[in-house]
């Protein structure tokens, strides 16, 4: 699967490439910190984006994990496991928009 960044990342990294720069590197020395491989990282930023209703980042971390190796069904998993943290409504609109991801892949 390629990795395809979205439009605004492409504007932010144009418009403020030092500010992207900083936070690709946070990225990678906070993945670095610790035993955890990419999919589980990724599986985990997934849940945190849709504990905070983020669009962007599920549908970012969605594609990050199916890249990584995640099973659709780890995906739903790691969603549904929040049910009882952040609700069930939450929780329906973070599934849908990981399946936009899902869906466009095929």
């Amino acid at each position: 699967m390629n990795k395809i960044p979205s439009e605004m990342y492409h504007h932010l990294k144009e418009k403020h490439d030092k500010f992207m720069s900083a936070v690709e590197s946070l990225g990678q020395a906070a993945k670095s910190e610790g035993p955890l491989d990419e999919k589980s990282a990724q599986l985990i930023q997934l849940a945190a984006a849709a504990a905070i209703r983020s669009e962007g980042a599920v549908h970012s971390h969605t594609r990050r994990a199916l890249e990584a190796g995640a099973q659709v069904e780890e995906i739903h998993h790691a969603i549904i496991l929040l049910t009882s943290t952040i609700g069930f409504p939450t929780v329906v609109a973070a599934l849908t928009w990981a399946d936009d991801v899902i869906d466009k892949r095929g």
